[in-house]
């Protein structure tokens, strides 16, 4: 695709087919713009099984029983939801409404695990009566189950959240330790109103290692589990699994490099001379890797090759011999190639000073996860009706909301051929978290409207008409 628009420091998107073809293609874009709305989120899921398929083929590579979740949390589509079942995996739930919604779309209750942070009585009052296993992260979260499934006909499916105990691992809010919940089990009359299905476990970050650090301490808890007469089938080492929006290494850490070396307060690459919170010439923990050189199966493959000490089996080797099933709960990397995010120009204009801004009909909450940018270069879609002047050959993109810091991304880009009121521009593999996990209808504008292509045309996604359960 030719560039009408790339990051004064380049970070070029990784473009699935799908999404060439419809930015090559500017008439439609502007229908679907028109038709609704700006942005909008535009998902085809056929990147879904070839993301699938590599996560199943390293794990066969070693012979041992796994199970991918799907990560709801990830992309809130009801065709994310449907294209996961398609390709036999289960989801993985963090609210009331992921587990209605899922329930109702069919999903096998025994394919579902909710891992909620925090977990309403309906919520676990719901999981409960559908039979949907049930992620304990602490002891209060234990009674509270038992409690409300006391008078349930339906057998109580749980698993226990581990917090991992090692010192390469940083300290978690979620789970307990292995001690703490085996202090918990020794209670026996506690002990029999629970059958344990499986440990869980969620670390934070893309680390290999402590992963295969995880699952080895996952399968010492499920045996001393089992000495207490539960019968656990499964560990879950939870998400984390990475992927690379880039395909250039280079590009990547030259950008880091050249931000690194810029004098306080020059804006030749981000606003206000943003460092996103590195102090040197590479990126901190607060922003997502947006290069990987081990993604998913080859990084799978490393987890399960592990070996802790000379003479000790390997990751896989333990849960074949435990014959432990090994569960994992991906979302960005399951997502990686299913959506892009499209979005008008609203206008060109100078900041006070001088500097060229760009602004669109959207807000910041609309191409954004937690960390702090997301760092790619977008795409230009020339659409502006003829004989539009065309201006701004370097730009911030700005939105929406009344707030002076309202910056799209917060580097500058280029405009080679300028840009235009009309045109529009493109978020490319927003799929994966950056369309959903903090968009906000602040203002009182609308959220994005979501569509997906089913195979001949682009249709609604259902969850746009879903009315939410509290």
């Amino acid at each position: 695709m030719h560039q009408k628009m790339y990051g004064t420091a380049r970070l070029t998107a990784r473009i699935e087919p799908w999404m060439e073809e419809i930015l090559s293609d500017p008439t439609r874009c502007r229908e679907l713009i028109d038709s609704y709305g700006s942005p909008v989120n535009l998902h085809e899921y056929s990147a879904m099984g070839k993301n699938v398929k590599e996560l199943n083929s390293a794990a066969a590579a070693h012979h041992i029983d796994f199970q991918i979740y799907f990560a709801r949390k990830a992309n809130k589509t009801m065709a994310a939801i449907d294209r996961a079942v398609h390709e036999e995996c289960g989801v993985d739930v963090a609210s009331l409404n992921e587990l209605r919604q899922c329930l109702d779309r069919g999903v096998p209750a025994a394919r579902i695990i909710v891992s909620a942070a925090v977990k309403s009585k309906a919520l676990m009052e719901l999981a409960i009566a559908s039979g949907a296993t049930i992620s304990l992260d602490n002891d209060e979260e234990l009674h509270s189950v038992l409690e409300l499934s006391s008078n349930s006909a339906e057998p109580l499916h749980v698993a226990l959240r581990l917090a991992i105990n090692h010192p390469a691992i940083p300290a978690t809010r979620f789970g307990l330790p292995a001690s703490s919940w085996l202090q918990v089990l020794n209670d026996v009359e506690l002990r029999a109103q629970l059958t344990v299905a499986g440990v869980h476990f969620h670390l934070n970050g893309y680390d290999a290692h402590a992963r295969s650090l995880g699952i080895h301490q996952g399968l010492d808890l499920i045996s001393q589990l089992q000495t207490l007469g539960h019968k656990p089938s499964f560990v879950d080492m939870g998400g984390g699994i990475p992927m690379s929006y880039l395909e250039s290494a280079t590009q990547w850490e030259d950008f880091w490099s050249t931000l690194g070396t810029l004098p306080e307060g020059d804006e030749s690459l981000t606003w206000k001379s943003d460092r996103f919170g590195s102090s040197g010439k590479a990126p901190n923990s607060g922003v997502y890797p947006y290069h990987q050189d081990l993604t998913r199966g080859a990084w799978l493959d490393k987890v399960l090759s592990y070996v802790p000490e000379s003479g000790a089996p390997s990751v896989a080797s333990a849960l074949r011999s435990a014959k432990i099933q090994l569960r994992c709960e991906p979302g960005r990397s399951l997502m990686d190639g299913c959506g892009l995010t499209l979005a008008e120009v609203a206008f060109t204009k100078k900041r006070s000073d001088g500097v060229p801004l760009v602004g669109l009909h959207m807000n910041r909450t609309q191409c954004r996860s937690t960390s702090a940018d997301f760092l790619l270069d977008p795409v230009l879609v020339p659409a502006a009706p003829a004989g539009k002047k065309r201006a701004a050959d370097s730009a911030f993109l700005v939105g929406a909301y009344c707030i002076e810091d309202e910056l799209l991304l917060r580097r500058r880009f280029e405009f080679p051929q300028g840009v235009a009121a009309g045109d529009l521009i493109a978020f490319p593999n927003t799929g994966g978290y950056l369309m959903h996990i903090v968009e906000s209808a602040s203002h009182q504008l609308p959220l994005a409207a979501n569509i997906h292509f089913d195979g001949t045309q682009w249709v609604p996604d259902d969850i746009d008409r879903e009315k939410l359960s509290f």
